[in-house]
């Protein structure tokens, strides 16, 4: 099979379908054209930049850079899982940027160890760089879906909670409901994902590499990977800000420091 490359005309006119979002915006009155044509723009400029970006770390091949490339996108994944956050605490960007590093390069250092073999280099851009960059995308939702539900849930179930530890429950016992509904609420949509790939939805990876000619059944074996690589990261991702927000809004002296928590401003 052979690769069609696209020309930038091309992608322009590809580019024209947002007339149809901005068509119903102007239709229903909706008010969303100023903000369609600003993410329509963040888009071609954003996914131009990481061209050029990707075009020159893959002919450096330099680890450093590699390194330095798969810091910054991970640095911003974890400031973003905070920016969806309504509320906040002291120290909530520390434990988003912690929960989503060590979740995420732990689990694509498996992956480029461990399972894929015959790399010249571990840090051959051509998949540290993708890979990781899809475990971030993931890995994003669940850290921020958990965050949100732990705060919002603990405030909501104060009375039960202080009257918990006024009983004598220590921390633990107090927070468990709300940890596993945060828990369990950060690993909902990695778990749709799984049940309905292949039957609703074809993945990028996926459809990205038969398009580029890629046999169809090795595309397949490369996304059963980063499926499970996306769960395995989110579910560390998700236990470890919970686990840490935990840490920050429960003393050891078996306290609710509900007081920590602020609106976001």
């Amino acid at each position: 099979m052979n690769y069609i490359q696209l020309e930038y005309w091309q992608v322009a006119v590809a580019a024209l379908l947002i007339l149809v979002n901005a068509g119903i915006s102007m239709a229903l009155r909706l008010g969303l054209e100023r903000t369609l044509l600003w993410a329509s723009l963040r888009t071609v400029v954003q996914l131009l930049l990481v061209g050029f970006v990707l075009e020159w770390v893959f002919a450096l091949d330099r680890w450093y850079i590699v390194i330095a490339l798969l810091a910054v996108m991970t640095f911003i994944a974890g400031v973003s899982a905070v920016n969806r956050s309504e509320r906040r605490y002291a120290g909530i960007w520390i434990d988003a940027v912690i929960s989503i590093w060590a979740s995420s390069w732990l689990v694509t250092a498996f992956a480029l160890f461990a399972v894929i073999q015959g790399m010249e280099h571990w840090y051959q851009p051509q998949y540290a760089i993708p890979l990781l960059g899809m475990v971030l995308g993931n890995t994003l939702n669940g850290i921020s879906l958990g965050l949100k539900t732990f705060l919002e849930a603990a405030l909501q179930r104060r009375n039960e909670i202080e009257t918990l530890l006024a009983l004598g429950g220590t921390r633990w016992e107090a927070a468990r409901g709300v940890i596993r509904q945060a828990v369990k609420s950060g690993l909902i949509p990695i778990v749709n994902s799984m049940m309905i790939v292949g039957l609703v939805s074809l993945p990028g990876m996926m459809t990205g590499q038969i398009l580029s000619g890629t046999s169809p059944m090795e595309a397949v074996k490369y996304q059963i990977v980063i499926m499970f690589l996306i769960a395995s990261a989110t579910a560390l991702g998700t236990v470890g800000i919970v686990v840490l927000s935990f840490l920050r809004l429960f003393s050891r002296g078996h306290q609710f420091l509900y007081q920590r928590v602020q609106s976001k401003q």
